[in-house]
């Protein structure tokens, strides 16, 4: 497994500026991971793959869907198509019938067959390990690269942001900013390397779970009460 570039310095995570931010904030950062940590020792990726072939094809099939939705339409995908040889010999129009389910499935089958393809044509059809190359596949932006780097090669190279992890860190007070591309720095300046995968899963489980966008028991709830503007607001 390759190694990223160690971290040293304000770039060196990830090539991108990182804000500044102070020891008690790291501490108070350190302490809310261990609280997750506690809570959810199970915290995992709920998109269901074997493969990072899989894995990939899933996460592009995520956007704007819920990992529910996509569990529900891959079996049959990944049975039809089993290999990203598979994929790239049949077209997207073959593709589509098994998307039907999820938002935008016209163009995610396009996305699927042309990463798919790519896959065969640069990689010898094996998913790449590093983030230029995952992003230079169609269908395939930072937080799809972040979710296949991290939970298919254990590689930390950023935070996966969706809107759990942009509400929690909202919330918990870890950033004042909304733009995923904004909020993923701030959490990496704040939490340490090793635990950037993980982190956003231990966000999600919380915010499905508990510190949800409408109707959630932030009030109830021992972390949150802790951390939570929300618990406040409620």
């Amino acid at each position: 497994m390759r190694t990223p570039p160690p971290v040293g310095g304000p770039r060196g995570k990830s090539g991108f500026d990182l804000p500044e931010r102070g020891e008690a904030d790291v501490r108070r950062a350190s302490r809310i991971l261990a609280a997750l940590r506690k809570r959810y020792p199970d915290a995992h990726c709920e998109l269901d793959a074997t493969t990072p072939h899989e894995l990939l094809v899933a996460t592009i099939l995520s956007a704007q869907a819920t990992d529910v939705g996509v569990n529900k339409a891959t079996p049959g995908l990944f049975a039809a198509f089993p290999t990203p040889a598979d994929f790239a010999a049949a077209s997207p129009e073959k593709i589509a019938p098994h998307l039907r389910t999820l938002n935008f499935w016209r163009n995610k089958s396009k996305s699927v067959h042309g990463a798919m393809t790519m896959l065969m044509e640069r990689h010898g059809g094996a998913v790449p390990d590093d983030m230029e190359s995952l992003l230079a596949l169609p269908g395939v932006a930072r937080k799809t690269a972040n979710v296949v780097l991290g939970n298919a090669f254990a590689i930390n190279v950023g935070v996966v942001v969706d809107t759990h992890v942009g509400r929690i860190s909202q919330r918990f007070d870890l950033t004042t900013e909304t733009d995923p591309k904004r909020i993923e720095p701030h959490l990496m300046a704040l939490f340490p390397r090793p635990s950037w995968c993980l982190l956003s899963h231990l966000f999600i489980f919380h915010g499905r779970k508990v510190c949800k966008a409408r109707g959630g028991s932030c009030a109830d709830d021992a972390i949150c009460r802790r951390y939570c503007a929300n618990a406040v607001a409620d």
